[in-house]
């Protein structure tokens, strides 16, 4: 394991989820400030985790043809770019480009960082949890940020939300050529050397790798993501909107729940890769998913502020029990193609949330947020079901590289 690579990319990792975090912690002050509707806000989720989400497929393509290191800065500055676009916007469809714009970023930066995470943690499920863990933590700073920033100052204040990023491009600049000079910048952990360049027509393993793409597995698995993306962009979306309208608390009060949402995802992360590297992956995600169903029904449920943080708290910690595990799951079924996988685990799938996110406002609009929860727990039976049918793989050693590719400065 490199765990300075490793903790370098985690750092990465956190400052682009704080974008992706900050925009469902703005939406309360959007209603509030330029008084947009349940509809109007679940389209600017759907352009943060719908749209964006759909490309992230493709820039796992290009991390799969050839490492693009400095994809990984470009992402999320660009997140941060529409962030603070956004805040800064009066118009509800400039606002929506450039909460576009911002997922955009985001979708850039997942698969060459999952794909170099992997790299340096190899089948460690501990290594990919504390990548994953960034992200968590990222998150879960967002609505304090924001509630500071905006809160603070107003929307006129909303470049401030740029400076995390301003600070990891400046840290990436003088570290990244450190990195790469040391060979810690991978193209792919799965395939390499001599087994890449035979994987990388068909990707079917050829060339004598025993590396076959389990695609039935790994279709079977994005099923699954899409039935957990739906409840975790919608809550994440809306729970704290619901201790404000439904339960009568502050907006500081719905930004700690929804911190304490994604305080609770780290939580789950790092617990899912100590319980994945000792009782197997598909432990922690099946004992994730079976506990996750419960906590999403004391969140529909919640007669008082205490029942729905614990609630978000036993969600939050179950949601993301089974996340590292199955970013490698995805990796394995798709050996030979590991950037590809990531893209669409971490982005086609997610991107079903995101699509949802319109029905689900105007079902809010229509009935209320209880209702909607109430939706959700009934879509997510079925994602629990197959998640417990899942196959786990275990992938035979790699070829090692022929001394005749090897590049020299990667073996320094």
């Amino acid at each position: 394991m490199k765990k300075g690579q490793l903790g370098f990319l985690a750092g990465t990792h956190m400052v682009n989820d704080l974008y992706q975090g900050a925009i469902p912690a703005m939406l309360p002050f959007l209603m509030s400030q330029r008084h947009y509707s349940y509809a109007a806000v679940s389209g600017l989720a759907f352009a943060a985790s719908g749209l964006s989400s759909l490309l992230q497929p493709v820039f796992g393509a290009l991390a799969d043809r050839k490492s693009r290191p400095w994809l990984v800065p470009t992402g999320f500055g660009t997140a941060a770019l529409g962030v603070a676009a956004a805040g800064l916007s009066g118009n509800y469809l400039v606002t929506w480009l450039c909460v576009a714009l911002a997922g955009i970023g985001i979708a850039v930066y997942h698969p060459p960082a999952t794909s170099q995470a992997r790299a340096a943690g190899g089948s460690s499920q501990k290594a990919m949890s504390v990548f994953s863990v960034g992200g968590t933590i990222g998150g879960a700073l967002a609505p304090t940020l924001v509630t500071l920033v905006i809160g603070g100052v107003g929307f006129a204040g909303s470049y401030l939300l740029a400076v995390p990023s301003l600070v990891m491009v400046i840290l990436w600049a003088l570290k990244g050529p450190w990195m790469r000079a040391r060979g810690h910048v991978a193209a792919s952990p799965l395939v390499t050397g001599a087994s890449a360049k035979a994987g990388a027509g068909a990707g079917a393993g050829a060339g004598g790798t025993g590396r076959t793409d389990d695609w039935r597995s790994f279709a079977r698995l994005v099923a699954v993501i899409i039935g957990w993306s739906i409840p975790y962009v919608t809550v994440t979306s809306m729970v704290s909107l619901h201790a404000q309208r439904d339960l009568g608390e502050s907006a500081a009060a719905g930004a700690a729940v929804l911190s304490t949402f994604t305080a609770a995802g780290a939580v789950g992360t790092l617990l899912g890769g100590w319980l994945g590297d000792r009782h197997g992956r598909m432990a922690s995600v099946r004992f994730g998913y079976l506990v996750a169903l419960p906590a999403l029904l004391g969140i529909a449920w919640a007669p008082a502020f205490p029942v729905l943080v614990l609630s978000a708290a036993v969600f939050g910690v179950a949601m993301f029990l089974p996340f590292a595990a199955q970013v490698t799951l995805g990796q394995d079924y798709l050996p030979n193609r590991p950037g590809t996988a990531s893209g669409l685990t971490l982005g086609l799938a997610m991107a079903a949330g995101g699509l949802c996110s319109p029905a689900f406002g105007w079902l809010a609009d229509a009935r209320g947020l209880p209702a909607v929860f109430y939706a959700l727990l009934a879509v997510f039976v079925i994602p629990v079901v197959m998640a417990t049918r899942l196959p786990d793989r275990t992938l035979p050693a790699p070829d090692p590289p022929s001394p005749s590719l090897v590049d020299p400065v990667h073996t320094q």
